[in-house]
């Protein structure tokens, strides 16, 4: 911490500029050791999403975050922009939300510092549908809503592709969007917020839906979705993630642990059964 200190006039410029430096806090200062520990005793504040972050989050909250002596504040948001404004404002410390695509595009275009910490779990994006049965009902003419946002979108668009709904270019990554269909095979496509696809279920013969969102509209993606991603290999998993130089927070360091831990994965699976799926470890 900086102090600002009045020199006497006569003093000569070498002597001001000691008194300065003495002054200014360094690592080994007093004042700036009082910082650390004052900031390492504030609660981490994490942004989430309600289902299943910020429920996996209260877990670690309730059961584990005291005997690591870790003070925990979780804020539930319900959209895929502000839990990243609001980390890299300082708005939050922390946030556990998205998956690694998502955060690098939404760093490339808002020219954001977030880095990613730790993995901790994977929801299986799946297709859904009040009136259809099975893929085979799907037919030419129908309609298939799919997140507007461009992992999510290009994510979905390979889920129909791979189950043979779609046909796409060959070589797509996972940026695919509507122009990179080569043969709709006869569907109409609905572009959503992600978030707002469930509602758009009683509207459109099928939709898919990221497996947060689902859940929270009261689908179980291990039964209820007409087809669902396979975990294995998986590039989707959910992750925490801090602003650029954060990553050391002693705070931060205390709840990647806690998130990667056998009482988080329990917790994980007798929890959601299969529609959320533990897929701990570093986030490269």
């Amino acid at each position: 911490m900086r102090k600002n200190i009045k020199l006497a006039a006569g003093f000569a410029s070498v002597t001001a500029l000691a008194l300065g430096l003495t002054a200014c806090g360094t690592s080994s200062d007093p004042a700036s050791a009082k910082d650390k520990a004052d900031s390492a005793d504030k609660p981490l504040v994490v942004a989430a999403s309600p289902t299943p972050h910020a429920d996996i989050l209260k877990f670690v909250q309730d059961n584990l975050a005291a005997k690591e002596g870790l003070k925990l504040e979780v804020k539930e948001f319900t959209d895929y922009v502000l839990p990243n404004t609001a980390t890299q404002n300082g708005q939050v410390d922390a946030n556990f939300f998205q998956h690694k695509p998502y955060l690098d595009d939404f760093n490339a275009k808002n020219k954001t510092t977030i880095v990613p910490v730790v993995n901790v779990h994977l929801e299986p994006l799946g297709l859904y549908s009040k009136s259809l049965t099975s893929l085979k009902d799907i037919k030419a003419g129908q309609t298939v809503a799919v997140p507007n946002d461009t992992t999510n979108e290009g994510r979905a668009l390979h889920l129909l592709a791979d189950n043979g709904l779609i046909t796409l270019k060959e070589g797509v990554g996972t940026d695919a969007k509507l122009s990179d269909i080569t043969d709709k095979k006869g569907l109409e496509f609905k572009e959503l917020e992600a978030a707002t696809v469930p509602r758009a279920l009683n509207d459109v013969d099928a939709a898919v839906i990221n497996g947060n969102y689902a859940i929270e509209a009261d689908l179980s993606p291990s039964k209820d979705a007409l087809v669902l991603e396979k975990g294995e290999g998986n590039p989707y998993a959910n992750l925490l993630a801090v602003k650029k130089g954060n990553e050391k927070d002693a705070r931060v360091e205390k709840l990647a642990k806690l998130l990667n831990s056998p009482e988080v994965k329990k917790y994980i699976e007798d929890t959601y059964k299969g529609s959320v799926i533990p897929a701990f470890g570093a986030a490269k």
